[in-house]
């Protein structure tokens, strides 16, 4: 895999989108890059546990959590599923739970915080759509990239020096 330096990218690649600062590293990959699948739901992960059963194929799944506070939308048990089926990262836009383990799992995740309560599971939300938060609009197959700097979008996947 490529170094992953957002820095670099922006200098490159200066048309590439900016997601407003907000997440944090909470994975045990700090750098992680592919191209994006979403999910939008509120409070609800049903549609995060169908997409991570799912093959991920190097992709990161980005998770619209409509900026909740009020739950966790990730956990220990999706982001392991998340790994054996091949997701590089993902960005959750609410929060997460069992942050100890998570960092140690190998995958990227970002999320805007923490929270210990399980979300609900009611079968809502939506999957492939683009979705807004951080000034961004993303959208499914466009190239995300991640580190400890933020996280870019572009349309297209970017040549990146090794």
């Amino acid at each position: 895999m490529p170094t992953i330096i957002t820095p670099d990218i922006c200098d490159a690649y200066p048309d590439v989108k900016v997601i407003e600062p907000s997440l944090a590293n909470v994975g045990g990959h700090d750098a992680f890059y592919g191209p994006v699948r979403t999910v939008k739901c509120f409070e609800d992960n049903s549609r995060v546990k169908e997409a991570v059963n799912e093959s991920g194929d190097g992709a990161v799944l980005v998770v619209d959590g409509g900026d909740s506070w009020r739950c966790a939308l990730l956990g220990d048990m999706l982001a392991a599923k998340a790994v054996d089926n091949g997701w590089a990262g993902i960005i959750v836009h609410g929060c997460v739970r069992d942050v100890d383990i998570l960092n140690e799992t190998p995958i990227g995740i970002q999320a805007l915080g923490t929270h210990p309560r399980k979300s609900e599971k009611r079968g809502e939300g939506q999957r492939d759509i683009p979705v807004t938060f951080g000034g961004v609009t993303i959208a499914p197959g466009q190239w995300l990239y991640a580190d400890n700097n933020g996280i870019v979008i572009a349309h297209e996947a970017l040549t990146l020096d090794d």
